[in-house]
């Protein structure tokens, strides 16, 4: 019996030098603080105990730049000197002894997570994670270059292959190596994507269940084995069941009462001045990270929240991993007897779900990994690539078309709220196309760096995120925004360089903006 446990860590490239404080650069912050570091954590523990694992993330082009860009690295360095100042600060308040346990452990928390920041990482996140994929621990896929969300880029297939392509050329610059896998952006795919990833060496990629059940033919092992698509490259599919068990805030774990309650946090409860300078005065009220609070119960009110006990949290933590092995273990073994063949669970996660929505998560996360090396020899922790290698044999089939949001197409991307986006990225596309070929044989340095920020601004427009938060209605007006800036610097860069004039103060400008991909190739857009 095998399981392959996949987390997507994933943000939208969002940098503003123009600000000193931005309120949604705190996604970076956030994620840092709650997620990757945790994580990192809980990977070093156990590779220096010895305790063998496998896992599998993706590390998407857009948080690599973020990531290694040094304006942000600054600031993120700047909001954990910010968050460990404010936990010294709290343990000097009057407290009920509940709340100053809470207290006193998210202080020591803030104060770990700078250190290891500092000293244990060097502030170099994505060269943390490569480091566990050196060591065999760990395998690191790609995802579109901005996490377009390709069927609705494919009116213009030149869209698609950058995407890819560009994806898998930034890879290779931080990582040292060839990605074998990718994550599609939202896991959505349409009948023929496979060729393109054939074209650039990825061989597998992961799809939500019905996009493999509902496969021709009808895969014979249904979501428990991958199979090869026509030009090649694995599909996996997503084991809902297994996902839900852990995500849903409903019935499954994160909703226990002796959990974090998520919505309860210092940055309602503390006055401007005694938040300052994590919030600056006049800026907007924030999530700050210290919650003291617990869930509780259900349809308990925010303001009757218990303090928070982190020890029986960890106990629940504990708990539900081994809950979580059990039913894995009871799911997969009647399998293997109808099937007469080991079968793969596929598990993927947002990776925020670990840190930043369920705090326990990485504590969930490293409890289980120790039991499955532990106690259940039957049950085996591999990587879809790792799994792939081992058995290089699969059925043929066809995906159908899916994704794995709300409905399972792609309503969450394509409707009122944002249909105005996909005509305007698709002439764009085509424009740039026609420039890139008119280009390719040579150009002066000045053209040279107009089709790369052309490239640059159509590639952050095409960002699925935005379409998604619009949507939703989660920082729609930002979305929009940066829809509607990116297009607007796209057309201005190309009525110069169309005329074979580039816009220098423009270019200068949208170049200081938006640094993603230094060394983007534009050419591929020749293609």
């Amino acid at each position: 019996m095998r399981l392959a446990l996949v987390l997507h860590a994933h943000l939208p490239f969002v940098r503003h030098p123009e600000h000193d404080d931005f309120l949604e650069e705190g996604w970076l912050y956030e994620a840092v603080a709650e997620c990757y570091l945790p994580l990192l954590d809980v990977m070093h523990r156990l590779h220096a105990e010895g305790v063998p694992f496998a896992l599998t993330f993706t590390l998407t082009p857009t948080l690599c730049a973020m990531l290694r860009d040094p304006l942000l690295r600054s600031r993120t360095r700047r909001r954990l000197d910010q968050l460990a100042d404010l936990g010294e600060r709290e343990k000097g308040r009057a407290m009920s002894e509940g709340e100053r346990a809470a207290a006193e452990f998210h202080a020591a928390h803030a104060a770990a997570l700078r250190e290891q920041y500092v000293h244990r990482w060097k502030g170099d996140l994505v060269g943390a994670f490569r480091s566990f994929q050196d060591s065999g621990h760990v395998e690191i896929i790609t995802c579109g270059a901005t996490h377009g969300f390709l069927p609705l880029l494919a009116a213009e297939p030149v869209a698609v292959r950058a995407q890819i392509r560009l994806a898998v050329a930034d890879y290779q610059a931080h990582f040292g190596r060839a990605p074998r896998g990718i994550w599609l952006p939202e896991c959505a795919y349409f009948p023929g994507l496979e060729e393109e990833l054939a074209a650039a060496n990825l061989r597998w990629f992961l799809l939500d269940a019905h996009g493999l059940l509902l496969a021709r033919p009808r895969p014979r092992a249904a979501i428990y084995a991958p199979v090869f698509t026509p030009a090649g490259p694995a599909a996996f599919g997503r084991d809902r069941e297994a996902s839900r068990q852990v995500w849903s805030a409903e019935v499954g774990y994160p909703g226990d009462g002796r959990y974090r309650d998520f919505y309860r946090d210092l940055g309602w409860d503390r006055s401007a001045e005694e938040l300052a300078p994590l919030v600056p005065p006049g800026a907007p009220r924030r999530f700050t990270g210290f919650k003291y609070h617990r869930v509780t119960g259900r349809g308990v009110p925010i303001g009757e929240k218990d303090w928070y006990d982190r020890g029986a949290a960890l106990r629940a933590a504990r708990e539900h991993a081994g809950d979580f092995l059990a039913t894995r273990v009871a799911q997969l073994a009647p399998l293997a007897a109808a099937l007469g063949r080991d079968p793969v669970l596929t598990v993927p996660f947002d990776a925020e779900l670990f840190g930043h929505w369920w705090f326990e998560g990485p504590d969930f996360l490293e409890a289980f990994l120790r039991l499955a090396a532990e106690r259940e020899p039957g049950l085996r922790l591999v990587t879809p690539g790792g799994h792939l290698a081992e058995h290089p044999t699969q059925q043929v089939a066809r995906p159908s078309a899916s994704s794995w949001g709300q409905h399972g197409y792609w309503d969450m991307w394509l409707g009122p709220h944002s249909d105005w986006i996909y005509p305007r990225l698709h002439s764009a596309a085509r424009r740039l196309g026609e420039l890139a070929r008119r280009h390719a044989a040579g150009t002066d340095t000045l053209m040279d760096r107009a089709l790369r920020q052309l490239a640059r601004e159509l590639l952050l427009a095409q960002s699925s995120d935005w379409a998604f938060l619009m949507k939703t209605g989660t920082a729609a007006e930002y979305a929009a925004a940066r829809s509607r800036a990116h297009l607007a610097r796209f057309e201005r860069l190309w009525e110069g360089a169309a005329r074979g004039a580039p816009d220098s103060p423009a270019l200068a400008d949208a170049e200081w903006r938006d640094t993603i991909f230094p060394d983007l190739d534009w050419r591929v857009f020749a293609s």
